[in-house]
C-alpha cells in the first residue's frame, strides 16, 4: 500500500478551499497545514479545515510531514512561490495558468527539475469523462480530419469582482484577463484535442470594465495539422453562460458544454446526409444548462470533484516516480497560446508559435 502524502496549500483566496477540499477527497492525501501572507486569512482557512496555518512561508515548509503543496497565490506570483517550494523539497502543483510570462515558466520548470521535485499544473476539464471520450475518439480517427474548433468562454464578471484583489486585472499579477484568467481552461482543452497551434491572429479590447487587461478576446488559429480554429473569450456577457468547446472533423462533430457532451453526430451512424446537410432536420435534443452556472458567474461556485482527480493523478506521479498529466511542459502550451493572442492584439500580425518545445 502506497504511503500518505502530506500536503499544504499556499494562498487562502478563492481557490485555496477548492485545493484543500480536493486533497482531502483524495484518498491516500492528508491536508497537513495552510499558508497565506494574511494572518488572518491563514487562520480562518486552516480554522476551517481543522489544521495548522502559517503566515511564514519557510516556516511552513519546515513542517514535519509535508512533501506536497498546491500554490494558490495571484498568477505573477506562481513562479516565486513555486521555486521556494521546490528548492525546499517539495512536490509543486500549481493553479492555473502556469504563470504570465514564458520566462517566468521555464525558470520554474527548470527550479523543479533541478531540485528533482514533481511539477503538477492545474488543468481538471482535461479529466472530466465526456472530454475524455472524445479525446478518445479523435485519437483513434473517429473523427478523420480535423476541419474546425472552437474554444467559447461567455462568462461575466461584475467590477466588485475585479476590485475585490488589487491583483485582480492586472498585466503583473494577473498577466492578463478574459483569456488568462477565464478562458486558460478551454483554450487548454481545445490545442489538447486539435493538436499544436502554429499561428494566432488576434483582436482584444477593455469594454465593460474598468481594468488595465481585457474583458473580451477574438483570436483564429492555425493548427498544425492546416485545422482552423476560433476562440472567444470575455468576462463580459450577461448573465454568464456556460463554457462549451465544439469540433469539427470530416466524419463527426461534437459540442462539449460545461464539460458535458452534449452533441455528438458520427458519419458511422448517420451515413451521408445529403447534398445541403442535416442542419434543416436537427431537434433540439438537450435543453442547456442554467445561464449563470457554475463559475461562468461565480468562480466561488467551482466544484472540487475534477480538482480531486488532478490531485490523485498528481499524487500517484509522486507515489510512483511517474508524470503528471499535466506537467510544466504541458502547461506551457495554453500559456504560449495566450501570449501570442497578446502579442498578435498588440501588433496587428500573425504570430507564428514554436511547436517544437
Amino acid at each position: 500500500m502506497a504511503e500518505t502524502v502530506g500536503f499544504g496549500v499556499v494562498g487562502a483566496g478563492v481557490i485555496g478551499p477548492t485545493h484543500c477540499e480536493a486533497i482531502l477527497a483524495t484518498p491516500g492525501a492528508e491536508l497537513v497545514a495552510v499558508c497565506d501572507t494574511d494572518a488572518i486569512r491563514a487562520a480562518h482557512l486552516g480554522e476551517r479545515f481543522g489544521v495548522p496555518h502559517y503566515s511564514d512561508l519557510a516556516a511552513f515548509l519546515a513542517l514535519p510531514g509535508l512533501r506536497a503543496a498546491s500554490v494558490c497565490v495571484p498568477s505573477g506570483l506562481h513562479a516565486s512561490v513555486g521555486m521556494q517550494i521546490a528548492t525546499a523539497g517539495k512536490h509543486v502543483l500549481v493553479e492555473k495558468p502556469l504563470e504570465v510570462s514564458l520566462q517566468a515558466a521555464d525558470r520554474l520548470i527548470e527550479t523543479c527539475n533541478r531540485a528533482g521535485v514533481k511539477l503538477g499544473v492545474i488543468s481538471q476539464h482535461r479529466f472530466a469523462p465526456d472530454v475524455l471520450k472524445i479525446k478518445q475518439a479523435i485519437e483513434s480517427g473517429e473523427f478523420g480530419p480535423m476541419v474546425l474548433g472552437q474554444a467559447v468562454i461567455k462568462w461575466y464578471r461584475t467590477q466588485e469582482y475585479y476590485n475585490s484583489g488589487q491583483w485582480r486585472g492586472t498585466w503583473t499579477l494577473d498577466g492578463g484577463g478574459a483569456l488568462m484568467n477565464q478562458g486558460i481552461h478551454y483554450i487548454d482543452l481545445l490545442q489538447w484535442l486539435m493538436g499544436p497551434v502554429v499561428q494566432v491572429r488576434a483582436a482584444t479590447l477593455t469594454r465593460t470594465h474598468e481594468i488595465e487587461v481585457e474583458d473580451l478576446g477574438l483570436a483564429i488559429l492555425e493548427f498544425a495539422d492546416g485545422a482552423m480554429g476560433t476562440i472567444t473569450g470575455s468576462t463580459s456577457i450577461y448573465p454568464g453562460l456556460p463554457e462549451r468547446l465544439e469540433l469539427h472533423g470530416r466524419n463527426a462533430t461534437a459540442i462539449i458544454e460545461a464539460d458535458l457532451l452534449k452533441t455528438y453526430y458520427r458519419r458511422a451512424e448517420l451515413g451521408e446526409v445529403g447534398d445541403y446537410g442535416f442542419s434543416d432536420r436537427l431537434a433540439k435534443t438537450v435543453e442547456p444548462g442554467p445561464a449563470g452556472a457554475g463559475g461562468a458567474a461565480n468562480p466561488a461556485a467551482i466544484g472540487n470533484s475534477a480538482h480531486s482527480l488532478q490531485v490523485a493523478d498528481f499524487l500517484a506521479a509522486i507515489q510512483h516516480d511517474t508524470r503528471p498529466a499535466i506537467d510544466g511542459a504541458e502547461a506551457r502550451r495554453p500559456l504560449e497560446i495566450i501570449l501570442a493572442i497578446y502579442q498578435s492584439a498588440r501588433t496587428g500580425q500573425a504570430v507564428t508559435l514554436n511547436t517544437t518545445l
